[in-house]
């Protein structure tokens, strides 16, 4: 039996990852009928249906589970024998990565880290894609995203996913610095006396926090509910309002003084903010000197230093 071509064995893995022919095709940027089409070479190939329909999309069979392994092996050598040798040149390199993160990271990590690539790797582009915590194991695993920054503990759980430690991050409760509650603060402050700004965010570390307040019985009364998080800090600025915010990001935002940090509660959640990779692409150079370049920047946020 030949083998089927690379093409073929990237759309068998995408419908392994996804359980859905629409949703491989999104992943691979086909088309649904293209994606048919080639399930139907491999089940040629193979002579077998390989995936069979259900309700909720598709179930592999019992050759496709055991062809998955060997499979997804085949992919990871073939590209470590394409990347073996490749030197990556930072200065000259003229390459596109692609860094999943969240709006609170964007915010965070992003004008150093393009200050500096302004400098070190001129013609590197960067191409910042949403960061979804359900999806993003299986758009690293497809090539889709070659770096991922945030806290997300189910990627330092997953054996394919490298994780590396860049800061230790908490909450901080943002008000104005002329904010009442100020006023002979001798003892801790009674956060459940304050309106607040709530903002939908992606980030999986300020969606712990939230939860934690919840749970703890921290009664809050919310004035105002957002759909972009980086507003919050302006309308903060200018109200009674509060808003719980990433301590690294407090710090970031309050050079000129014109908010106070209050504590949180103690035991409060702390967050392990990292830097992730896919082990299929850890002989990708660009993607190891991003990543290092990454560390060598943030480790201990020393992005905050200077604040």
């Amino acid at each position: 039996m030949p083998l089927p071509d690379l093409n073929l064995l990237r759309v068998f893995l995408a419908i392994w990852d996804t359980r859905n022919l629409t949703a491989a095709g999104q992943q691979l940027g086909l088309t649904q009928p293209a994606v048919s089409h080639a399930l139907r070479r491999l089940r040629e190939s193979f002579n077998d249906p390989l995936f069979v329909r259900v309700p909720s999309g598709v179930l592999p069979t019992e050759t496709a589970t055991r062809l998955h392994g060997p499979l997804s092996e085949a992919l990871r050598i073939i590209h470590h024998a394409v990347q073996d040798g490749e030197v990556f040149d930072p200065g000259h390199a003229q390459r596109v990565f692609r860094i999943a993160m969240s709006d609170v990271s964007e915010f965070c990590f992003l004008p150093a880290l393009m200050g500096w690539l302004a400098e070190a790797a001129p013609t590197v582009d960067l191409k910042v894609v949403p960061l979804d915590p359900a999806k993003v194991a299986h758009t690293m695993r497809a090539g889709e995203v070659d770096v991922t920054i945030g806290f997300l503990a189910a990627l330092e759980d997953d054996d394919e996913i490298e994780s590396r430690h860049l800061f230790t991050d908490s909450f901080t409760c943002l008000v104005r610095s002329q904010h009442p509650i100020l006023n002979g603060m001798g003892t801790a402050p009674d956060l459940g006396s304050l309106r607040y700004v709530y903002a939908n965010t992606t980030a999986a570390g300020h969606q712990l926090v939230e939860r934690w307040l919840t749970e703890t019985g921290v009664k809050r009364q919310t004035a105002l509910r957002l759909g972009h998080f980086m507003v919050a800090p302006s309308v903060v600025r200018d109200t009674d309002l509060a808003v719980i915010f990433p301590t690294s990001m407090a710090h970031q935002i309050n050079a000129d003084g014109a908010f106070a940090l209050l504590p949180l509660p103690p035991g409060h959640p702390v967050v392990d903010i990292r830097v992730h990779t896919h082990t299929r692409f850890r002989s990708d150079p660009g993607i190891r000197w991003l990543r290092d370049s990454l560390i060598a920047l943030f480790a201990d946020a020393r992005h905050l230093a200077s604040v």
